[in-house]
């Protein structure tokens, strides 16, 4: 395996995050945590796609999502390639990650994303965004941790809790869709799910190489 190249590497509020190249590809490492590459974004379109097609045929031309985590781009991408989005929030704690798409090398994945007139990024922590905010979304397209069990900080753990998903659904409109992307699956989340009100709960998966399979947890505030 090719040893990895560091290309950044700063202290933020919290903790470090690191930009890797490793031959062709792109890593992003926060508090010594593996989050992302640039090798497969399957289940980040998953996380998209998915979110979309679970709303009403009649709401998905110019529906809103807000995406939690702009991590490698690929989420971000796919929403803005897709014209039936009509507003595209994303919610980036990390000035540094913010930094790497518009200056940096993951320009190449998001550059026509942000340059798109739908597109905002939000620089701040999405869990203190989602309690503060008055803003409303048709989709909550969440892809901030490895998943609700292996969260990249102890704060975040926070939003998977049932404050955290009762904030997730006052921030959507009725009949919109939280979608929230893993490393693993999650009964005990999709339990958390149900027990927090939403409706629809199920679990999409992606297959991977080797081990448990990605997946995208999906849940409907009912309207």
């Amino acid at each position: 395996m090719t040893s990895p190249v560091t290309l950044d590497r700063r202290e933020g509020p919290y903790g470090e995050v690191v930009l890797r190249r490793r031959a062709e590809h792109y890593e992003i490492i926060a508090n010594g945590t593996f989050l992302m590459d640039t090798s497969d974004g399957r289940s980040e379109r998953l996380l998209i796609d998915a979110a979309l097609a679970a709303l009403p045929e009649e709401s998905r031309t110019g529906a809103s999502v807000l995406v939690g985590g702009l991590g490698v781009g690929f989420s971000l991408a796919h929403a803005a390639a897709d014209p039936r989005w009509g507003r595209i929030a994303v919610a980036e704690r990390e000035e540094a990650i913010i930094d790497w798409h518009r200056r940096g090398p993951l320009a190449a994945i998001s550059g026509a994303a942000l340059a798109d007139p739908r597109t905002v990024i939000l620089h701040t922590d999405l869990v203190a965004h989602l309690r503060t905010t008055t803003d409303t979304y048709d989709a909550l397209c969440l892809d901030i941790d490895n998943g609700p069990d292996w969260t990249v900080t102890e704060d975040n753990e926070s939003l998977y809790s049932a404050e955290g998903l009762a904030a997730c659904a006052a921030r959507l409109n009725p009949g919109g869709i939280l979608a929230v992307w893993s490393a693993r699956p999650s009964a005990d989340f999709e339990e958390s799910l149900r027990n927090a009100g939403f409706s629809a709960v199920r679990t999409e998966e992606i297959p991977v190489a080797r081990g448990v399979p990605d997946v995208v947890h999906l849940g409907v505030r009912p309207g």
